[in-house]
């Protein structure tokens, strides 16, 4: 795959319509603002899992092309995997035989990480892996259901386990393997150094981007809904018979938001990042919010995507200089509706030299 030998930068301006671009969970889910201007926020992690869902999407998590954060994901077992995949040992494991009279019980018992059951030459098994987190396994039969002789078996087993602390070289083994296989990770890189998993290191993402701003003041309108159902029968008996439960939805009535995007092709070189992982990276931004719908987000769209290309690695100009070219003015005398009260201007004059403008969108 061809090498990325360009910095980008780049302005990504979206809108949403009736709905609620990212809800703050420390205000109610109340669409997210800046409190002395009245701008609304998206973060930048929520642009982020929407680019991961749509390249899980599209390309069904194929070889090259996992992603390493996502939903109800358990990040240690990748780490576990790339380790078993480069032939590194994890640590000492142990295997007990579990007695016949826990069997049925452990069997059924939903276990925690780093603890497995499996079946050997009839007989069952628990093994305890070598790296498995002791104190977090501690914790978890305190708060477990098991039976006193079950949790005194699996403590025995914890005991001998052997973890082993892994060299410099397999650490950076690990990173590699790891930028290898997921998207994310080499786009937008990830802290991998767990406290519970082989230490992959630590990755810095090639592409990085910021919260998105509003252009004008947004208002959060809140709804009272109603659902014609109850979710017991005790709600039931209380209402009677009516049986409705009443809820809050707030929404943005219109909201046009900018984001910008840095793409370093230094770091680029270090993750594996390539022109094909671009390609798909501009295809997410243009098409994710189609792969995202829900009745909270409204419309969304995205609505253009200006990219300045640089001739050098390091780049020929400074970011913000660059998008100072780009200007997004209301037109529209009363509360902007649509994009199309919006004019988007991009300054082409006097470029600096070896910088170039293309709009994607």
């Amino acid at each position: 795959m061809a090498e990325l030998n360009n910095r980008i930068d780049f302005v990504y301006i979206f809108d949403v319509q009736d709905g609620n671009p990212n809800g703050d969970p420390d205000a109610g889910n109340l669409p997210r603002v800046d409190a002395e201007t009245g701008m609304g926020l998206v973060t930048d992690v929520c642009l982020k899992r929407k680019v991961r869902n749509y390249v899980q999407v599209a390309k069904e998590c194929a070889n090259g092309y996992d992603i390493y954060v996502k939903e109800k994901a358990v990040l240690g077992r990748s780490h576990i995997a790339a380790f078993n995949a480069l032939g590194y040992k994890l640590g000492e494991e142990s295997k007990k035989e579990i007695p016949n009279d826990l069997v049925e019980e452990l069997c059924e018992a939903s276990m925690f990480d780093g603890l497995t059951i499996s079946e050997e030459n009839d007989t069952m098994i628990l093994i305890v892996e070598g790296n498995a987190d002791k104190k977090d396994i501690q914790e978890w039969l305190k708060e477990s259901e098991l039976s006193k002789e079950a949790c005194s078996f699996i403590k025995k087993a914890l005991k001998d386990a052997k973890p082993r602390k892994q060299t410099q070289e397999e650490t950076e083994g690990g990173r590699q393997w790891m930028c290898s296989q997921f998207y994310d990770i080499r786009t937008f890189g990830a802290v991998l150094s767990l406290k519970s998993a082989p230490n992959c290191g630590q990755v810095r993402g090639p592409i990085q981007l910021t919260f998105a701003r509003s252009v004008d003041k947004i208002v959060a309108s809140e709804h009272s809904i109603t659902r014609m159902a109850v979710a017991t029968e005790k709600e039931a008996e209380k209402q009677g018979g009516d049986n409705r439960t009443m809820g809050r939805k707030a929404t943005v009535p219109y909201g046009l938001y900018v984001c910008h995007g840095f793409i370093s092709a230094n770091l680029a070189q270090q993750t594996g990042f390539s022109e094909d992982d671009l390609s798909l990276f501009w295809e997410a931004l243009k098409n994710m919010f189609d792969v995202d719908r829900s009745a909270a987000r409204g419309l969304m769209s995205a609505q253009k995507l200006i990219v300045f290309k640089h001739e050098s690695v390091l780049g020929n100009a400074p970011a913000n200089k660059l998008f100072d070219r780009v200007k997004v003015e209301k037109k529209c005398a009363g509360a902007p509706r649509k994009f199309e009260d919006y004019d988007v201007t991009i300054d082409r004059d006097n470029l600096p030299v070896g910088v170039t403008i293309e709009e994607m969108i």
